[in-house]
């Protein structure tokens, strides 16, 4: 009888468990996208119009409301291209480099998508154990490269 080889059964998420979780983590991160938007909306809609009437004092509270408004629209918008990034799948090298050229053209450095990638690996909308390993292995290694 042959002996078992363990790295046969026991060897780490395989290919398709990576395209699953880059899958599900780009399915994750367009949802807190989908957030943003509504709050850049929700903010966008408290601003007064052009022809409301209200005290001159009230500019400083709007250009806050407006400041606020525009940051969460442009975090959607870097949570949505950070999610076109990584639904293809890739090596982390490759998706790191993509990751750190899309935050800087948004004037944000590469770090600040890490909190959302892991937040990303915790909530996967799936009961595959596997793709969630290897999620959270995809995200460890995308962090890593995005701090260095």
């Amino acid at each position: 009888m042959e002996p078992m080889v363990v790295e046969e059964f026991f060897g780490g998420p395989g290919p398709e468990d990576l395209l699953n979780a880059a899958a599900a983590i780009a399915q994750a991160l367009r949802q807190f996208a989908a957030v943003e938007a509504q709050a850049a909306g929700g903010l966008r809609a408290c601003l007064p119009g052009a022809t409301d009437p209200g005290p001159i004092s009230d500019i400083r509270r709007a250009k806050s409301v407006a400041q606020a408004a525009a940051e969460a629209a442009s975090r959607a918008a870097l949570l949505l291209e950070a999610a076109d990034i990584l639904a293809p799948g890739g090596t982390v090298a490759g998706l790191a480099a993509a990751l750190a050229t899309a935050t800087k053209r948004a004037g944000l450095p590469p770090t600040i998508l890490v909190p959302q990638l892991r937040a990303a690996a915790l909530s996967l909308p799936t009961d595959d154990a596997s793709a969630r390993i290897a999620a959270a292995i995809r995200v460890q290694e995308l962090a890593a490269a995005l701090n260095a």
